[in-house]
Formats: structure tokens, sequence, C-alpha cells
């Protein structure tokens, strides 16, 4: 397992040596050509990633470039299956291209994908993060006729006083303005969207009738969500202590976990939880709720994607690159936030 381990870092370290120019301003031909904003039909985004965290966090890009380009379709060039729900409902996506996430077991469908790369022609090829190797590879060998590697903001001062400058899921899209600018492309500069599933009504509304059967349908729910993957997790006392000062302080409120596909509680099941292994129903069902609390996670971006109100636990990962946005969504910094400011802090935000 240590071998083979050491032997995806070697190939992954070897991969983005090779790949670190492709792009840049010395080896790109015609970088900066004039580009018609109403004559871009077909765009390419790539992000060959398989986490529903990672997939969440394009759909503000995906959004972006509608926006910009509001004659265009778009094609997606992921990992995985999880990009299809993530974009079920965004009627402008056209199609989504995977390559599978076992690579050498389904070797003819990996191969077929980044041929399919070739096929069609694009007038925008968009990398949706600049230190992905597949990102860049693909958004070379993309038949597209202008291409962004994302690598833009570096060469640009105008954004550098914007506080949200590093979030993984805007830096790239302040990037691609600043590319477009020099393609002589005109657009607003519009606000940054958030994180976005698109829920449908029927949806929303199948959500309100799960949270009603598990708990009183008179208060307001708040929904935590205990679980995360490695360092990220926090202790069962932790959470135990967390929660039961959530309990105290919120006496009028329901408390509601919603659980991993995992189905593991660091509360020990004490509350009332939801389980579904479809993130669309589960959107749903945070969408019905006044506010989530949880630890960074693929599950805090669904909140978010829900437009929920998201606070965000972190004591590893970077605050400023991952943390929630839009729609009174926040970080909490645990490291210098004692469990009462914690629940303090979100006590404070329910009453604004």
């Amino acid at each position: 397992m240590d071998f083979l381990k050491n032997i995806n870092i070697f190939r992954r370290n070897l991969t983005i040596k090779i790949t670190q120019n492709i792009g840049n301003s010395k080896t790109a031909k015609n970088k900066y050509k004039s580009i018609d904003r109403n004559a871009v039909k077909r765009v390419l985004i790539s992000r060959p990633n398989h986490r529903l965290g990672n997939m969440l966090l394009i759909t503000p890009m995906v959004q972006e470039v509608k926006n910009i380009f509001p004659n265009c379709t778009i094609d997606l060039f992921v990992k995985g299956t999880v990009a299809n729900v993530v974009f079920e409902n965004y009627e402008y996506v056209n199609e989504v291209i995977s390559l599978p996430k076992k690579h050498f077991k389904q070797l003819g469908q990996y191969l077929s994908s980044w041929f399919s790369l070739k096929r069609k022609k694009y007038d925008l090829a968009v990398n949706c993060i600049e230190y992905s190797s597949s990102g860049r590879i693909s958004t070379q060998l993309a038949n597209a006729e202008n291409k962004f590697f994302g690598a833009e903001l570096h060469e640009s001062t105008i954004n550098s006083s914007k506080e949200d400058l590093h979030h993984i899921a805007k830096n790239t899209i302040y990037g691609l303005r600043n590319y477009l600018s020099k393609c002589n492309v005109q657009f607003d500069s519009f606000e940054i969207p958030n994180l976005d599933i698109k829920l449908s009504p029927e949806e929303v509304s199948q959500g309100k009738n799960s949270i009603d059967n598990l708990v009183e349908k008179n208060k307001k729910t708040i929904a935590i969500f205990t679980y995360a993957t490695g360092n990220k997790c926090y202790s069962t006392e932790w959470w135990c202590t967390f929660y039961e000062s959530l309990k105290n302080t919120f006496p009028n409120h329901n408390i509601i976990e919603i659980l991993p596909v995992e189905n593991i509680s660091m509360i020990n099941f004490q509350a009332p939880s939801f389980y579904s292994k479809d993130i669309r129903e589960i959107a749903s069902v945070i969408a019905n709720t006044e506010c989530f609390i949880g630890a960074d996670s693929g599950m805090m971006h669904l909140a978010s994607a829900s437009l929920t109100k998201t606070i965000g636990l972190f004591a590893f990962t970077n605050i400023a690159t991952y943390k929630p946005y839009g729609n009174g969504s926040f970080a909490i910094d645990t490291n210098v936030n004692s469990i009462e400011d914690c629940v303090a802090t979100v006590a404070k935000s329910l009453t604004v």
C-alpha cells in the first residue's frame, strides 16, 4: 500500500513538473485574441476531479461563464459521476464528459473521454484550477479557439485588494475576468455567483416534508453535520459538548443531524437524524433549515449550494480558500474560538 502511495505521489509530482508551463505567456500562441462575446456558443469547462465538494465549487464558474456569454452552452470535463447530479438542473450544461475514477480498470472509457476533447469545436476552453495538471492538459488538448489556463490572476494587480481573492471558487473567476478583458470582452463586473445546486421547487417541497416528519413543524430548524474526513473531523467529545451547548442556547429550535454516507454520528445519534445517499435529497432538506453547521467537507459545500446560511468549522484547512460564502454564511476558526464562543457566534448570526 505504501509502495503504491509513493508511486502515486511520484506520478503526481512528475505530472505537475511536466505541465507547469502549459499555457503560460511564453508558450501560448495568440493568447489574447479578440473575442466576440455574442458569438461564443460553445464553452468547455475543465475540472477533472470526482469529489462532491470540488464539483460544487465550480458551480460559480459555470454560472459566471453563462452570465458573460449568454448565447453559450457549456460542456464539462470532469471525473466520476457526481457532476451529472450536481448540474442536473443546469439547462445550459449540454454534456458532461467524465473520466472514470479507476483509470486502468476502465482504460477504454478513460481514453475515449480524452479523445472526445478533439471531436468538438469550442469557442472557449476554461481550466478551473491553475495547479491541476489534468485540467491544464485537457485545456491544452481541447479543440478550442481560445483557452484560459487559470494563471491570469498572478499577472494582474487589479484585484489585489479583494478579501476573497484566494477563495478556490472565486480566484479563477477573477483571473478569467482579467483574461477576457485582455481579449476585448466587455461585461458587467457583477457579484461572484454563489455555489448553487439549483434545487427545483418540487425538491424543496419534498425536503420540507422530510423535516416535518422528523421534528415539530412550528419550530425553526438548525442542521448539524458532525462528520468529516481525516483531521477535519472533530472528536465525539467536542461534538457532544457543542451539541449540548447548542440545545441550551436554542431551546425553541429543532436540531437535526445530517448523516454521512458512512452513517456515523459523532454525537451518538442523540438528535433526530436524516440519512440519504441522494445528494439532491440531502440538499433539499438542508434548504429548509435556518442554518447548517459543520466542519469543512463536501457536505458543508452542499449546504452552501442549497442556498442556506452555512457556518463552517475550521481547524486544519485554509479558511480563506474553502470558507462558505453567500446567504449570510461564514467560517469559524476553532483553534482560537472555544465551543462557547462558537455557539455564541451562531446565536448572534441568527438574530441579525
